[in-house]
């Protein structure tokens, strides 16, 4: 969790992803990913920031589904990357990663970013835990290529992965 906690206090920028400086759920996602594998694999097209937003394009999920490897919810550990759904005829908008868990641990909390905070820990409360969607954990070094073959509007590019071994605890050995 060493990683994901270095981007505590970084201020909320939308679109943004540099530690220290902004970012905003996905750019905390995708800062963890540079940290632990190097360049991310994939170019990001815009998207918005509306949670409200009705375009029925699952963008967010399609590139977890993509990038990164499905966890049942009830089986999400520390580490594992969390969606949610802010509202039931939205499209999932908002992720974070699982910083103590397992998840059915009513002390569980997650690390994030959203409007008008900075990255922080917070509790996984009845409120996220209803508008939780999906879980992830990160890949294996090993097995970093896209679980489809469609590009669904992300362009791939070779990830440049370090040597080492990747640990649930988002940390990496050689």
């Amino acid at each position: 969790m060493a990683e994901a906690r270095r981007w505590l206090g970084t201020p909320y920028q939308h679109g943004q992803s540099v530690c220290g400086v902004g970012c905003d759920c996905l750019g905390l996602i995708r800062g963890v990913w540079r940290g632990l594998y190097g360049p991310e694999p994939w170019a990001l097209d815009p998207y918005t920031g509306d949670w409200a937003e009705c375009s029925g394009e699952e963008r967010l999920k399609t590139a977890c589904d993509r990038w990164l490897r499905p966890v049942a919810l009830t089986a999400a550990q520390a580490g594992d990357v969390l969606i949610f759904r802010m509202r039931d005829t939205a499209v999932a908008k908002h992720a974070a990663i699982l910083s103590t868990g397992p998840i059915e641990d009513p002390r569980a909390q997650l690390i994030h970013a959203y409007w008008g905070h900075a990255v922080t820990e917070t509790w996984l409360g009845r409120w996220w835990r209803r508008h939780l969607v999906a879980a992830y954990a990160y890949p294996d070094a090993a097995h970093l290529t896209p679980s489809s073959s469609r590009r669904d509007g992300l362009e791939s590019t070779s990830p440049k992965i370090r040597g080492g071994a990747f640990r649930r605890d988002l940390s990496w050995h050689n």
